[in-house]
């Protein structure tokens, strides 16, 4: 059987992720920030899914979670973020300094302590993967400067997954980008043309299919493959 973790579990993309991996009759474990989290998706997700009580950016818990847990994990979704501060707050002209720095924390830094703190879990599957959501706002072709700390954190978070996959290559580990295009999620709003549903199951058969093929690039949720 399958072994998924995925970040940010209780709601928005990663919800989606871990109802869909149920679905395939995967075991799944999700992370979350509160004992109340926990209860509340493990009612809602029911049988196989199993909550992971941490932050992001707590390294402390996420060590003590992942010395706790006795599993193989073949696969691991970095799907937790940000969008960062108000968009007014976020400009090369007018920055939340304090903002874009948790940003960075949460968008970037924390993807690679996740990745760091369950390696040893990852080492034990047979065909371990890494996938680590990203934004279509990162990519460098873009010039637009609006919420510009939210593209920095994703646009560092794609090379620093990218040098996870060349270090991870060796092992037989497999290490992606992931773009789920604009979601109908708390972060992406109500007007956004991508239902989590949809773009979780295009995720999933991602996760399901990578190989070292495919390690180190930028792929969106329909399985193109996109430049940084």
């Amino acid at each position: 059987m399958t072994t998924i973790l995925i970040t940010g579990a209780n709601r928005g993309i990663g919800f989606d992720l871990a109802r869909e991996a149920l679905n395939k009759g995967w075991q799944v474990y999700g992370s979350v920030r509160t004992e109340a989290q926990a209860e509340q998706t493990a009612a809602e997700l029911g049988s196989g899914f199993t909550p992971l009580v941490f932050d992001v950016t707590d390294r402390a818990a996420m060590s003590a979670a992942a010395a706790s847990l006795d599993a193989t994990i073949d696969i691991l979704i970095n799907n937790a973020g940000t969008i960062g501060p108000p968009d007014a707050n976020q400009t090369t002209l007018n920055m939340d300094f304090d903002g874009f720095a948790r940003t960075l924390e949460i968008n970037t830094l924390a993807p690679l302590a996740v990745a760091q703190a369950f390696l040893p879990h990852l080492r034990k599957s047979e065909n371990g993967r890494i996938l680590t959501v990203s934004s279509q706002m990162a990519w460098m072709g873009y010039a637009k400067s609006d919420r510009i700390a939210y593209r920095a954190s994703k646009a560092a978070v794609n090379k620093v997954m990218q040098g996870l996959a060349t270090d991870l290559a060796p092992e037989g580990i497999s290490v992606c980008l992931i773009d789920p295009g604009w979601v109908r999620t708390d972060m992406g709003g109500p007007g956004a043309t991508l239902s989590p549903d949809e773009v979780a199951k295009g995720i999933v058969a991602i996760a399901d299919g990578l190989t070292l093929a495919r390690t180190g690039r930028f792929i969106e949720w329909t399985g193109r493959e996109r430049e940084f």
